[in-house]
């Protein structure tokens, strides 16, 4: 089902999603994304008219405290600021040669040949503009997707997922600067305050294409992948083949979502947490296994997926020196683009799925954007909290395989734009 047949009968609804048990919100033709809009911020102006001061700005406190899932790595001191990047007109040849690396600490392996390979995840390193950047890969052959982790997370986030798309994909799980094991520059000095970005990360992941993969791909993202992945096929639109967004943040605290009454708090708190001594011990107190065991425990809604392993992965890369400022930057970043002003303009297809137990962000208002052009579909993953790449694997990935089958009729890209 194309964006062109999007609206087609409910029979062709039901021989595409029927067999996955999920429930389809099919938006009606006449529906336009502006009213589809407008209803959201007529649904967030009244729960706010409900709520007393107070009671936001607890809710704030206590959403920056449940965000806090930190991965940052080292603090390089290297002079870097992004520049405007301009993608050439090029044709993506097929690369043969893969060198594997263990999961956890990049230790060479084996070389190995596309051809006689067994499926493997290899880990690699690339140096992107001067930073090393972590990347996993598995698979040889079909359309090529790269998986987006969200805030706090890492590649390792996609362990489930990797293997079984591996099998009908060239899969490849990235590391966005500043998380997993990735490099993590400090801001202050390297003299760029505003480093840490969506314009950061989206232009990382589209050079990732270009100098990686040397193919177009499909974005896979989860949290705020998902603005990544929207921001990224905007800027590059040559570059994505499509998206499927996995309960992408709302950005609930950016700066145009809060009550101009509560705007001076969150800056002071912001403030606070960036220019005192009181961000480092928030951070120390929530950088250890028992809180975030708790803050898992909270997004998931099977609390027995919270392993350990699961809890190392998140927090091995938040205990390298440097997190805490890593951490305090991004938490400090209350600009930037929100899915509702991206999902308007970028001309990719859009799924997009939904844990609908997911506490951070509301199904209700993640609703709404079913009715933007560029969506598909909207799928809801009953009893699966935010992050269902990991909590509910066999729910997501058939889902991937079946929109990507879709939509990669395509070969590599002949002509791109520039």
């Amino acid at each position: 089902m194309g964006l062109h047949d999007k609206h087609s009968s409910e029979s062709k609804k039901e021989l595409l999603w029927g067999g996955f048990g999920f429930e389809s919100s099919k938006r009606h033709p006449k529906h336009h994304h502006r009213n589809g809009w407008r209803e959201l911020r007529q649904k967030e102006n009244e729960k706010k008219k409900k709520k007393s001061r107070l009671s936001v700005e607890v809710e704030l406190l206590i959403r920056l405290a449940t965000m806090a899932l930190p991965s940052i790595t080292t603090t390089l001191t290297l002079s870097h600021r992004p520049t405007p990047f301009s993608y050439p007109k090029i044709h993506f040849p097929q690369s043969n040669g893969v060198v594997a690396f263990s999961s956890f600490n990049n230790r060479i392996v084996s070389k190995l040949n596309n051809q006689t390979a067994e499926l493997q995840v290899q880990t690699r390193m690339w140096n992107w503009r001067g930073y090393s950047i972590r990347y996993q890969h598995s698979g040889n052959d079909g359309p090529a997707l790269v998986l987006v982790h969200g805030f706090g997370a890492n590649s390792d986030h996609w362990r489930k997922n990797i293997p079984a798309l591996a099998k009908s994909h060239r899969v490849y799980s990235i590391d966005l600067i500043g998380y997993g094991y990735s490099d993590k520059p400090n801001p202050r000095q390297i003299g760029d305050d505003s480093f840490y970005t969506f314009d950061t990360w989206a232009s990382q992941l589209n050079e990732f294409c270009l100098d990686v993969i040397k193919d177009e791909a499909f974005f896979i993202c989860n949290s705020i992948g998902g603005v990544v992945g929207l921001q990224a096929a905007l800027v590059a639109p040559q570059i994505c083949r499509g998206i499927v967004l996995l309960n992408i943040s709302l950005r609930m605290l950016h700066i145009k979502k809060q009550p101009w009454y509560g705007r001076p708090f969150i800056r002071s708190f912001q403030r606070l947490l960036r220019d005192t001594a009181a961000g480092k011990f928030f951070f120390k107190a929530i950088a250890t296994k028992e809180s975030v065991r708790n803050i898992l425990c909270q997004c998931y809604h099977d609390t027995s997926k919270v392993t350990d392993e699961l809890v190392q992965i998140i927090l091995s890369p938040g205990l390298e020196p440097g997190a805490a400022e890593v951490f305090l930057e991004f938490i400090c970043y209350s600009g930037g683009p929100l899915p509702e002003e991206l999902l308007p303009q970028v001309k990719c297809p859009v799924l997009i799925a939904w844990g609908d137990k997911d506490p951070w962000e509301p199904i209700e208002i993640g609703r709404n954007y079913r009715n933007f052009d560029s969506v598909e579909d909207f799928i809801v993953l009953p009893n699966v909290g935010h992050c269902p790449q990991d909590e509910a694997p066999d729910l997501v990935n058939p889902l991937v395989e079946s929109f990507v089958a879709r939509h990669a009729k395509s070969s590599s890209i002949t002509s791109p734009v520039s």
